[in-house]
């Protein structure tokens, strides 16, 4: 243990210990580190067994005997079974016993601590088997002792549920689990019936309805129904006490239901007794109870989606219920509530859209359409406080997070919008829209100006709306989109009119490209647009370009020189996030070109963005100057990724757009050499030249030897990954198997690919792979496409074995990337020397598969052990949660090829770990389960190791490594403490 930080006795005496925890109250950064890392070391050392119990019994502060009660809970859970003897348990449950007599009536922190502390023994103590008479004798009978034992019973359901984290098999679980909740369930049901009919005040005691919600699961639901039980959660739900509690718990008891063909009684019982709870709605609104509003509302939407089948069977018989869930939405004038509603309307309409319901949605349809009428009033804008025309902004009194917060609910109204359009058609929800505007346009039309849009806001939810329903319109609607599309570009020039006009037509781009007639007028509006001083209203039409040139691009090809002045025009006017968007957008109407124009129309639109380069490269003195450069080279990588020769040349023929970046390419790699050393620069050409590669495949065969020269230049100069990047692209499309390449190339290339490859691990060799995390990540993603594409060659090499060795040392990091890539390249190695290797590639001669995979089963025995240690432990220390399934799986791969050396290699790898942390009978049981599984001669069988190495790795992962509970809480703020 002492590997672990973990002291003696005397090192964590409780006067040191309570002086760490007052030191975590500190300004003085360091002091608090080192009382954070002396904490963590308590909590996992033998000696805090009596330490926090003595705290516990003290009278210091209420924060240190919270912290207590909390490193008491963490070494229940993770060290009972290494710490303490079985025959000690029983005196550990007799002092948690009397340590809750103590803290019965509070503070209650500390008591639903000790409570979670005692269900976690109860779970452990197999041996225990009358739990609940015991705890209930044991506390007594007195209000307090009732107290505490609610939150007993509330605590033990979910510790239960979490027992994963306790070192019991998932059999003993299992039994354990059906022990302390199942069997105890009917006895649980009358002590909570007693406790409510005690008293009135104990009938609306919060702590019991928390107590009836969490042994819901445990509970039949149509026996919680038929017992006195519902009816004390109705009750409970007429006091302002009990209320949030008791509508929990009844969303709780609904959600249970939701079987519906197993639960009609209960359903039938329920469904009166929740829609008596209507009133309840104008109640909440008028006296402005905005939590208890939200908690009825939940009820009303759980129930809907728990019966949501039975709606759509009886729709008639709930239609009070729907009714009840559109009066809360209707109600809701602050959007406080609307948002707990949105799932039920799409549980519904998954089930209206469904042919065998059709009856059912005829009858909602009216329901769907006071829906999207309310959902257009809550699509508005606030007003200003004045009345005056205020800019978004100054609407939410510049506070940005209530701004941000209401784009982002309107996004989620408009995914309803969609739901109601699925329902009622798309015609009808768009003639909602149509009429929308006109109503504003007869009411307030003649009032604006160039300076003042009264009540804007009621004209740009439809639009909003509008764009929200693009994706439901098809590109034949013919009836509403019409009359609606001239009216939008004649809509007044507000600024957020302006904007959601644009993203409106930006999205129906695809409809506009089937209504020609209606193209051109749109388009002007776009572009008459970039004209404004609004950057908004800019970024927005730089997108909507973007889209009118994808999708109308047949449209736009006739003006295509046009389309370039433009583009030249406004460039420099945008940022760099529109300046990509619109390069995108003309880029794309350039591809769809003939072939014959393809190197004219490169020339016109990237010569200038060539020019640009170079000047901006000139005069690129300081770092903000070569972030230029680097974020302009982006807009020539998209023309080089869109603008492909389609079909492609005939081999030995000319590629048009290859012959232009050959022209280029020189002007690129002089780039390249004067910022070697900015690695932005560096990764933008090399980006570039990627995409050469990807996007021209064999036509830039003349250009291979000259980027191959610069690849291994600018690697040996900046040792940056991104050299390896475009070095992997030219392996794979270069490969074997490619029927464009000569031979003669492809031997050039993997010699090319070893010299790139000695070259980095010279480097990793000079220095530690800890400081090389980016290299060793690109390094190893290159040595994956090697291995696809040329593993005849490469496993034979001499580099294959200093490669993995190099692997290995690589599983020492913590950072994930370096290591997934490890990882993904050590899997893919270990499938050569499995049964099923990958199969060989066409021209490779039989027998070669078997050379292969004897040779890297030559590798498995002479590092094997070392790999071994290294997967075991980062699964046990230092590697990040998403690096597990690799690691475990190249566990298994091992155990698959050679099981019984693997075994041992795992045994021997486990008794190294320090003294105190695993016991040799946790090493013994973890053996003996996976020796059962590679005897069972059933691959199922041996597939299994995975998990249980996976659950051993975790649970020691948790008892020693991970930060235990009670340490973010001293650090983050003083406790508050009820009685």
């Amino acid at each position: 243990m002492a590997a672990n930080g973990v002291g003696d006795q005397a090192a964590f005496a409780p006067a040191a210990v309570l002086d760490a925890v007052l030191t975590m109250r500190s300004n003085d950064a360091d002091r608090k580190k080192k009382a954070a890392t002396y904490l963590e070391n308590f909590q996992k050392s033998p000696s805090a067994w009596t330490t926090t119990i003595t705290i516990l019994k003290s009278d210091a502060e209420p924060e240190a005997k919270v912290f207590a009660a909390t490193t008491l809970k963490g070494k229940i859970t993770y060290d009972l079974s290494t710490q303490v003897p079985a025959e000690e348990h029983p005196a550990v449950r007799t002092q948690l016993l009397e340590l809750l007599q103590a803290y019965a009536s509070g503070p209650r922190p500390i008591r639903v601590q000790l409570c979670v502390c005692l269900a976690i023994l109860a779970i452990q103590m197999t041996q225990w088997k009358d739990v609940l008479p015991l705890v209930v004798s044991s506390l007594g009978n007195q209000p307090e002792s009732h107290t505490c034992i609610l939150d007993f019973l509330r605590v033990l359901p979910e510790e239960v549920t979490e027992g994963r984290k306790i070192s019991l098999s998932e059999e003993e679980l299992a039994l354990r689990t059906t022990e302390l909740l199942s069997d105890n369930a009917p006895q649980v049901v009358q002590l909570l019936i007693n406790y409510a009919h005690s008293s009135p005040e104990a009938a609306t005691n919060p702590q019991l309805l928390e107590c009836i919600t969490s042994w819901l699961r445990e509970v039949p639901v149509n026996d919680f129904v038929n017992s006195p039980l519902l009816g004390v959660v109705f009750n409970a739900l007429e006091s302002d006490r009990s209320f949030q509690e008791a509508a929990e718990c009844l969303s709780s008891i609904v959600r249970e239901t939701r079987e519906v063909d197993d639960n009609v009684a209960s359903i039938n019982i329920m469904l009166p007794r929740v829609i008596g709870l209507r009133p309840k709605i104008q109640k909440f609104v008028e006296e402005e109870d905005t939590e208890a509003y939200k908690s009825l509302t939940r009820v009303f939407s759980d129930a809907g989606i728990a019966w949501v089948v039975a709606i759509a069977r009886e729709t008639a018989h709930f239609r009070p219920l729907i009714d009840a869930i559109l009066e809360c939405v209707e109600r809701d004038e602050e959007r406080d509530v609307i948002e707990y509603t949105f799932d039920f309307w799409y549980e519904l309409k998954q089930y209206l859209v469904l042919e065998r319901y059709i009856q059912a949605r005829m009858e909602l349809v009216d329901v769907y359409s006071k829906l999207v009428d309310s959902l257009l009033k809550h699509l508005q804008y606030p007003d200003s406080e004045d009345g005056r025309d205020a800019n978004a902004r100054e609407l939410f009194s510049n506070d940005l997070v209530a701004e941000e917060k209401f784009r982002e609910f309107r996004h989620h109204m408009g995914d309803t919008l969609k739901d109601a359009c699925e329902v009622m058609g798309v015609t009808d929800c768009l003639t909602k829209v149509l009429d929308a505007i006109k109503i504003w346009t007869q009411k307030y039309g003649g009032m604006a100006t160039a300076t003042s849009v009264p009540h804007w806001q009621e004209l740009e939810a439809p639009l909003f709306s509008m764009r929200a329903m693009g994706r439901m319109v098809e590109k034949d609607e013919s009836i509403v989109l019409p009359q609606l599309m001239p009216l939008l570009i004649q809509i007044p020039a507000h600024e957020k009119l302006r904007f959601a006009t644009i993203m409106v037509l930006g999205r129906y781009t695809e409809w506009t490209a089937a209504h020609p007639e209606l193209f051109e007028g749109q388009f002007n509006y776009i572009v008459s647009s970039f004209q404004t001083d609004s950057k908004e209203v800019v970024r927005a039409a730089a997108m909507a370009i973007k889209y009118f040139c994808q999708d109308c691009k047949h449209l736009l090809g006739v003006q295509v020189d046009q389309l370039q002045q433009f583009y030249d025009q406004v460039l420099d006017t945008l940022q760099d996030a529109s300046q990509e968007e619109i390069t995108e957008g003309v880029a794309t109407v350039v591809a769809m070109q003939p072939k014959t124009d393809i190197y004219r129309l490169l020339k016109l639109y990237c010569d200038p963005l060539v020019q640009r380069l170079m000047t901006k490269a000139n005069n690129a003195t300081d770092e903000p100057g070569k972030l230029a450069v680097a974020d302009h080279l982006q807009l020539i990588t998209m023309f080089v990724q869109i603008v492909v020769t389609v079909p492609p040349v005939a081999r030995g023929e000319e590629d048009p757009a290859v012959k232009y970046w050959m022209e280029v390419f020189p002007i690129l790699a002089k780039v390249l050499e004067s910022f070697v050393d900015f690695s932005p620069i560096c990764e933008r050409i090399c980006r570039c030249w990627r995409f050469i590669v990807i996007s021209h495949r064999g036509a830039m065969t003349p250009l291979l030897p000259e980027m191959a020269n610069k690849l291994a230049q600018g690697f040996q100069s900046s040792r940056q990954g991104c050299f390896l990047w475009v070095t992997s692209a030219i392996l794979r499309e270069f490969s074997d198997d490619r029927e464009h390449v000569d031979q003669s190339i492809t031997d050039s290339i993997y010699t090319f690919f070893e010299a790139q490859a000695t070259n980095v691990l010279r480097f990793i060799s000079e220095l530690s792979p800890q400081e090389l995390p980016d290299v060793t990540e690109d390094f190893f993603r290159l040595m994956i496409d090697a291995l696809l594409y040329y593993p005849h060659k490469l496993i034979p090499s001499q580099l294959f074995t200093p490669i993995f060795e190099a692997a290995i040392s690589v599983l020492g990091l913590e950072q994930r990337p370096p290591l997934s890539a490890t990882l993904h390249y050590v899997r893919d190695l270990l499938s050569w020397g499995g049964k099923n290797p990958p199969s060989s590639l066409e021209h490779v001669s039989p027998g070669v598969d078997v050379q292969l995979q004897n040779m890297v089963k030559q590798l498995i025995i002479s590092q094997g052990d070392a790999l071994v240690k290294r997967l075991l432990a980062g699964m046990m220390i230092s590697f990040p949660r998403d690096c597990f399934a690799d690691a475990s799986g190249a566990l298994l791969s091992l155990f698959e090829i050679m099981p019984t050396e693997t075994a041992a290699w795992v045994e021997r790898t486990l008794t190294m770990l320090p003294q105190g942390t695993v016991t040799p009978a946790e090493v013994e049981r973890l053996m003996v389960k996976i020796r059962e599984r590679l005897g069972a001669n059933d691959t199922g069988e041996v597939r299994q190791i995975r998990s249980i190495l996976q659950d051993f790795t975790n649970t020691y992962r948790r008892r020693y490594v991970a930060p235990r509970d009670g340490l973010g809480d001293l650090e983050a703020s003083r406790f508050r403490f009820e009685g």
